[in-house]
């Protein structure tokens, strides 16, 4: 069980460094394209380079919270190991979006099709965990071990596009 812990421990801290890098990715490419383009306002008419940069930092700012509520939910009330796969798929598929958005914006529909496709995942995985928990209040019945089982079977068919 200890060795479980620790290996569940180090799956969520490389998660958090994934996602320090991501951040710090994203920022740095902001940066870039901020110096690299005229003006010294923060309002830059006609760059379209640093415009895509800027909306898809936004684009990914603004998705994190509801991943890390729904990431920390299904981790926390179902099971971690999956949760955690579909967190590091789902930092991956963001990283996509933002590379693609950077190129043409039709290159970036995948990464954000497969990223809400991650974030029902851990959506349901939460609502799993939490029906199991009513379950064993008012019926007694305990199905935690059927609904693991169900994620990590379920969690590998993340990866198909």
């Amino acid at each position: 069980i200890a060795q479980l812990r620790l290996r569940s421990n180090t799956l969520w801290f490389v998660l958090f460094c994934f996602v320090l890098f991501l951040t710090a990715f994203f920022a740095s490419k902001l940066e870039h394209e901020s110096k690299h383009c005229n003006g010294k306002g923060f309002q830059r008419p006609g760059s379209s380079a640093f415009d895509r940069v800027y909306t898809a930092n936004q684009n990914c700012g603004h998705a994190y919270p509801t991943f890390l509520a729904v990431l920390w939910c299904a981790g926390l009330l179902c099971s971690q190991a999956p949760a955690a796969f579909a967190g590091l798929m789902y930092l991956f598929v963001r990283q996509k979006y933002f590379v693609g958005y950077l190129g043409e914006r039709t290159q970036s529909t995948p990464g954000y099709l497969f990223g809400k496709r991650i974030i029902l995942f851990l959506f349901l995985m939460s609502l799993a965990g939490i029906l199991n928990y009513y379950l064993i209040f008012f019926f007694g019945s305990d199905f935690e071990m059927h609904i693991k089982t169900i994620t990590s079977a379920i969690s590998p068919l993340l990866l198909i596009p």
